[in-house]
């Protein structure tokens, strides 16, 4: 297969379509994707999941847990027997304002009841992206208290079966502005993340990456393009088998120079229903276009 040197929209038509795609999470296999379908807004999130078969991939469907509440960021541990998200739906019957990290398990072929985390993971604030490393410590964004901005991102041991009190990343990831999504890698020396903070390329979030390195974090450096662009970038995403990147952008490819004629009505109509309208697709690279200092693993 040819290296992806570029981003390129993945599976356009059949998952990147037009409307509001973004956060792509996969099994272990690589044969399923699980990723949000979003309002044009992005202020209402639900989770789909698509097969690969034969190839190609299948039309997606709403996954059994998702399609009443706003649910996203979805992501599946490493043997796939859960799956982590974050969602506005009660909690003991009570409505709630912000957002939870919740889990499900996998029961044979289908997913089980969701689960609240609870403290001290979540907070009176919201918690956003929930990822894991492979020693089972657990890596979000939160807006709680005690950050040293806005939103921050946070992480919790793992410990006898549960998790300890969060710890703050500090000041080498976190700054005044927004961070929102971390993606660590297996064995935790590699932050790739999503922030709304001075240095960026504009378009209200780009994202970063930091080191960890004698017992620290690296200052974090914003992903040159074409990685980042002027628009806004979120929800990396490695693959499992480390080869691929996965982020979602709003760039737009549709109109962003003169065109070469005008347009019919229903060449304008085809256009402004497809990838590279302004609003969100998935896009794909290999890693290593990243050109990262320590391996992903």
């Amino acid at each position: 297969m040819a290296a992806i040197s570029e981003p390129a929209v993945f599976a356009p038509g059949v998952i990147s379509t037009g409307e509001y795609e973004s956060h792509a999470a996969f099994s272990p296999d690589g044969e399923t994707i699980y990723f949000l379908k979003n309002t044009a807004d992005f202020n209402h999130w639900t989770i789909v999941s698509s097969r690969l078969r034969g190839g190609k991939w299948s039309t997606p469907q709403v996954v059994p847990f998702s399609g009443r509440y706003s649910d996203a960021d979805p992501f599946v541990t490493a043997d796939g027997s859960q799956l982590y998200f974050i969602s506005n739906r009660p909690v003991d019957g009570k409505p709630k304002e912000d957002l939870d990290i919740w889990v499900v398990e996998r029961k044979g072929d289908s997913w089980g009841e969701p689960r609240n985390l609870g403290t001290p993971v979540n907070s009176p604030g919201a918690e956003w992206f929930p990822t894991i490393a492979a020693d089972g410590t657990l890596y979000f964004g939160s807006d709680r208290e005690g950050g040293k901005g806005r939103t921050d991102l946070w992480r919790a041991r793992l410990v006898d079966g549960k998790y300890a009190q969060p710890e703050n990343l500090g000041d080498a990831v976190n700054s005044p502005g927004d961070e929102y999504e971390p993606l660590i890698s297996p064995d935790g020396t590699v932050l790739i993340f999503m922030a709304a903070r001075k240095g960026g390329q504009g378009g209200g979030g780009d994202l970063w990456v930091s080191y960890f390195r004698d017992g620290a974090w690296t200052p974090a450096a914003n992903l040159p393009p074409p990685i980042n662009s002027p628009a806004f970038e979120v929800g990396p995403k490695v693959t499992p088998d480390g080869r691929s990147f996965f982020f979602t952008s709003t760039r737009r490819t549709f109109a962003a120079a003169p065109l070469e004629k005008a347009l019919t009505y229903e060449e304008l109509s085809r256009h402004l229903n497809s990838p590279g309208n302004g609003l969100g697709d998935l896009y794909k690279v290999d890693l290593q276009a990243l050109h990262l200092e320590r391996p992903w693993r």
